[in-house]
């Protein structure tokens, strides 16, 4: 029996290797499909031998031009991770979709994936090492490059460069996560970033209150609002959506800072459309090709858990104080008064309606006193309040209209509340900043 048996597995060993040779594209499937035909019982000699055979490596060959490679790394090289207790974080996926290079890369945090349009030769996948593929890359002469893959090594040729990168496989590299693509949001891509701009820098750092380390995102019907604190400062803007979400939906979630740097990294100065998918836990962006109606770069990111604040509270509806004054040259003498403000950047305004300007103060022990005035526009009661003079700054830096608004308030007691500077004749944007103290 033993010796039928053998005669039997070195017979089915031979169908084997020509039926890889024929469907070596298909192999892993074939793989399956015999362990399934054959249960463990059987005398079949499927050993690592067979399935390993070198005759059965897959060769991936693919031609495409240095310019767009590098196109493509340069998007994805943004997330590899330097991470030491996940070594395979620090490489990218190379693979082949039909006529498509894609590229991929992770921290497990957030992921970008990008396509590319390629002659596909042979089909295949590896991963290697970002930044040594990258680094060769910007080396290359803006000519085709011929990728190839053998034994968990990728292949560079561009006219006479030839070098070999050691890679791994294809499977060692993390699930990517499937977002279901029946429902999205499209916003255009600038205006969508150019929102994201006006708010991202104000979010808090600190890990102990997460839900104010991201951007807030709330969505209703055509509108799109986003915010950001970290509990001294606050922004808010507001995009139309391209695409009304229905009545009977709406959205609120919380973006990591750091993916919403990445967005407007990569899309701020993209043309056309993005579109938004949405899952309990997962955000996903997309930005179609402008040849195909395919996808040309994904970046998908988690989101963070809990509930945002109320901010809409601490936002003043109406004023004491109204003033209308000029951005740049208020920015300016700001920024000459935070050259004396001291360790805690505070600068002193003493505002006068009946003269129609503000006199703008600080000292510092250690270098030296600053004092100017500036001409505005005042209706209201007479106020003394000081800043912090970075969150004006940060404030004005982010408002594109000449004349901006500044509105304050203060109760019986002579207490000042918070400030709010918004762009004239302009509703969509507004900046809330706490005041140090009055005097």
């Amino acid at each position: 029996m033993e010796k039928q048996a053998g005669k039997q597995g070195i017979t089915w060993e031979k169908l084997l290797i020509k039926i890889s040779l024929f469907y070596r594209f298909i192999f892993p499937h074939l793989k399956n499909c015999f362990f399934k035909i054959f249960p463990k019982t059987t005398q079949l000699k499927l050993n690592l031998k067979i399935i390993f055979n070198p005759y059965l490596i897959i060769i991936m060959n693919i031609i495409i031009l240095q310019e767009k490679l590098k196109e493509g790394v340069n998007i994805i090289g943004r997330v590899s991770s330097k991470s030491l207790t996940l070594p395979i974080l620090k490489n990218i996926l190379i693979r082949t979709e039909k006529n498509f290079l894609n590229l991929l890369a992770t921290d497990l945090e957030t992921g970008i994936s990008w396509w590319g349009l390629a002659k596909i030769e042979e089909s295949g996948e590896i991963t290697v090492p970002a930044a040594i593929f990258s680094d060769f890359l910007n080396l290359l002469p803006n000519k085709q490059i011929v990728l190839s893959t053998k034994d968990q090594t990728l292949s560079f040729e561009c006219e006479n460069y030839k070098t070999r990168i050691k890679g791994n496989s294809a499977e060692e590299f993390p699930i990517v996560p499937q977002i279901s693509k029946n429902e999205f949001i499209i916003f255009n891509c600038r205006s969508f970033c150019r929102g994201l701009e006006q708010v991202v820098d104000i979010a808090s750092p600190i890990t102990a209150r997460p839900e104010i380390s991201g951007i807030y995102l709330s969505i209703r019907k055509d509108l799109l609002r986003m915010a950001a604190t970290d509990s001294f400062r606050l922004g808010e803007k507001v995009v139309v959506s391209e695409k009304p979400v229905s009545a009977e939906k709406e959205y609120s979630l919380i973006i990591p800072q750091k993916t919403v740097r990445e967005v407007i990294n990569i899309f701020g100065e993209k043309e056309g459309d993005l579109r938004i998918y949405l899952t309990a836990n997962q955000i996903l962006f997309e930005l179609l090709m402008e040849e195909t109606e395919h996808p040309q770069i994904n970046l998908f990111s988690r989101l963070i858990e809990g509930e945002y604040p109320n901010y809409q509270e601490i936002i003043p509806k109406e004023f004491d104080t109204q003033i209308i004054l000029q951005k740049e040259e208020f920015f300016n003498k700001l920024k000459a008064a935070s050259l004396f403000s001291g360790k805690v950047n505070e600068v002193h305004l003493k505002i006068d309606p009946k003269k129609e300007d503000i006199e703008i103060t600080s000292q510092n022990p250690e270098t030296g006193e600053f004092n100017t005035v500036l001409g505005a526009k005042i209706k209201g009661k007479e106020i003394n309040v000081s800043f912090d003079c970075r969150f004006l700054m940060d404030g004005l830096v982010n408002i594109k209209s000449a004349e901006v608004f500044f509105g304050l308030n203060s109760d019986a007691k002579e207490e000042i509340g918070p400030g709010v500077i918004r762009p004239v004749g302009d509703q969509s944007y507004i900046y809330v900043v706490m005041p140090i103290k009055t005097v």
